[in-house]
Formats: C-alpha cells, sequence, structure tokens
C-alpha cells in the first residue's frame, strides 16, 4: 500500500475541539504531517487557530458545510490530501424505547452518513493523486451492542459495516480504510453523553427514569465500571498512525482491554451467553 509521500503528509481530521481529534491532531503534526483540524463551534476554531494549525469550519450534519470545507482544504493544500480520519462523533444514551426519532437521526447523521459523505467526497481526490488513507473511528460498541446505548451502537455497526464495503470496492485503488474501536478513552465524550441524556430524555416518563438520575451522574463523575480501564486519547493516536503511515495498515485497531475483549465476544461466545452477561449487567445497573 502506498503511503502518502513525505512532502505532502497532510490530513483532514474531523472533531478536534478536544479529545482525541486533538490529540492525533498534535500527534501528527509532530511527525511532520500537514494538519488541517475541524470543528464547529467558532470558540473551538479560534483555540485550534492560536495553537498554529489551519482550522477548519466543518458540521458533517450539513452537505454545504462539507463541500466548502474540502474546496477549502483542497485549495490551501494544491488540491491534494493524503488523508482523512472520521473522528467527529455523536452519543446519546437511553432505552431505546425512549429515544425519539430525531435523537435516533442525529446520531446517525453525524456518525454515518455526515461521515461518509465527506469521505466519498475526497475519494476522486485520492483516486487521481494515487494514494489515500481512510481512518473512521468507530467503537467498541460497534462490535457488541451495549443496553441504553443502542442507538448510539446501531450507528456504529453500521460504519463497520460501511468501512468493510468500502474497503474491498477501493481494493483496486490505492486506497486503504481502516477502523480504530478505541473502548473507553478519558474525554468528554462521556460527560457529554450524559448531558445529551438529561437534556433529551423524557426521563419522567420512562421507566428508567429513577436510573438515569443515577447513571448519568456516574458517567458525570467517574463511577462506571469501564472507567478503570480508560487510557488517555494519545493511545487512540498511536493507533491511527499507524493505520495512516504503516505501508500494511490494519483494518481493525483496537485500544483498550474492553475493546478487545469486546471483539472475543462477539467472534466467539454464543449470543445467549451474551445477553445472559448484559442482562445481569442492566440488573445491576437499572433495576
Amino acid at each position: 500500500m502506498k503511503v502518502p509521500e513525505v512532502g505532502n503528509r497532510s490530513v483532514l481530521i474531523t472533531g478536534c475541539s478536544s479529545g482525541i481529534g486533538l490529540a492525533t491532531a498534535e500527534m501528527l503534526r509532530s511527525r511532520g504531517w500537514k494538519v488541517f483540524p475541524t470543528a464547529r463551534k467558532a470558540d473551538d476554531l479560534d483555540a485550534l487557530k492560536l495553537a498554529g494549525y489551519e482550522a477548519v469550519k466543518l458540521d458533517v450534519t450539513s452537505s454545504e458545510s462539507i463541500k466548502t470545507a474540502v474546496e477549502w482544504v483542497l485549495v490551501k493544500n494544491d488540491g491534494k490530501l493524503g488523508a482523512v480520519v472520521n473522528n467527529a462523533g455523536f452519543g446519546m444514551p437511553g432505552a431505546i424505547q425512549d429515544i425519539s426519532r430525531d435523537a435516533m437521526r442525529q446520531q446517525f447523521e453525524v456518525n454515518v452518513f455526515g461521515l461518509q459523505e465527506l469521505t466519498n467526497s475526497l475519494i476522486p481526490v485520492f483516486r487521481e493523486q494515487g494514494y489515500g488513507r481512510v481512518v473512521n473511528i468507530s467503537s467498541v460498541v460497534g462490535r457488541l451492542s451495549l443496553p441504553f446505548m443502542g442507538i448510539y451502537s446501531a450507528s456504529k455497526f453500521a460504519l463497520e459495516a460501511i468501512s468493510d464495503a468500502q474497503r474491498v470496492e477501493l481494493s483496486l485503488d490505492p486506497i486503504s480504510v481502516s477502523l480504530i474501536e478505541p473502548g473507553p478513552i478519558r474525554t468528554k465524550f462521556s460527560t457529554n453523553c450524559a448531558g445529551q441524556g438529561e437534556d433529551k430524555l423524557d426521563v419522567d416518563s420512562s421507566k428508567f427514569g429513577a436510573a438515569y438520575k443515577t447513571y448519568f451522574e456516574k458517567r458525570r463523575n467517574g463511577g462506571m465500571s469501564e472507567d478503570r480501564f480508560r487510557l488517555p486519547p494519545e493511545a487512540v493516536g498511536q493507533k491511527i498512525v499507524h493505520a495512516l503511515e504503516s505501508p500494511k495498515p490494519k483494518i481493525r485497531y483496537k485500544v483498550t482491554i474492553p475493546a478487545y475483549a469486546a471483539d472475543f465476544a462477539a467472534r466467539f461466545l454464543p449470543a445467549s451467553l451474551i445477553d445472559q452477561m448484559m442482562i445481569g449487567h442492566v440488573k445491576k445497573r437499572f433495576s
């Protein structure tokens, strides 16, 4: 697999206001990559520019925003781009019966539709220049569906399926597609999830209303069972670096112990046993 030339090690990274996106931008810049980080909010863009980046305003739920951002990056980089890292993501917790259609749609707009529209807009560029890397940030729940994160899990399952299909579709071109499955990472994601649940779920009318309040509090304050396995965002960045720079990038990169465990369970354990494990987990947390 051809690696982007040293003179054009350029990458567009979505979702760089903090966490994995920002850590990856810093790691790649330190390795000589020309990094175009994206964010939605003006304050985040200003912070990225202050740090010396050519930051790009991008809202992946908007086709017009995607088109404008891609055109801007290509103008800035002489019509070329070495890679795209699709890191922007959105998750909302809650039992599937409690998630509104709009909340379902928003998770798929960010995690699937917008991500893929951005990638598709760059495929002709990669093909014409003769190289390109696509790195999609998936999740441990893209391999093993998690109760009370079911719609988010569904969006990540979809991303895994799309990535598997597109990787094969692009096999005749010098373009790779890799998936990163982080698991629990020390970012704002868990806190943001709690906030989304509190803002958008009708907690008072839900069967799980009382348990939600405790659940959100734990997500915000580090009381989740998986918190002991959390790694810094740089651990994900290291996997992304390999996916971008290796002559033989992997199809999937797992980062944390729960990511390896979920992969093993999805491949080797019967669904009935997984159900029993999940039921025990749900009873402990939500009964």
